[in-house]
């Protein structure tokens, strides 16, 4: 389970650290959320090549704090992090609600 506050962003994850599983993603899936872990914190380019729905993007560090969010990224587009972070949690569009930068995410 993914929370911040009270609001459930996601009952159900799936943690991906496997190069492999972080170049696929969410590639040709259905709309689900993910949780990808870094062994460094590092600026993170994200891409949206056969991603058919959009996604919030919320980039955390090493301790869970929200350093950076993406809203509504959109199939067929690009991002880069501006920030640093160490994990990346990504969920169908307007699953995040209010989080904002410097919210605590709960991960179980």
């Amino acid at each position: 389970m993914i929370k911040n506050k009270s609001l459930i962003i996601a009952s159900y994850h799936k943690f991906i650290t496997s190069t492999k599983d972080i170049a696929t993603g969410l590639m040709f899936s259905k709309p689900k959320t993910l949780l990808f872990g870094f062994k460094r914190s590092r600026k993170i380019s994200l891409h949206m090549w056969f991603v058919f729905f959009p996604i919030d993007v919320l980039f955390l560090d090493a301790d869970f704090y929200v350093v950076e969010i993406k809203r509504l990224f959109k199939p067929w587009t690009f991002y880069s992090s501006k920030t640093t972070c160490n994990y990346i949690v990504e969920t169908p569009a307007g699953r995040i609600g209010d989080t904002s930068v410097g919210d605590k995410i709960t991960i179980d």
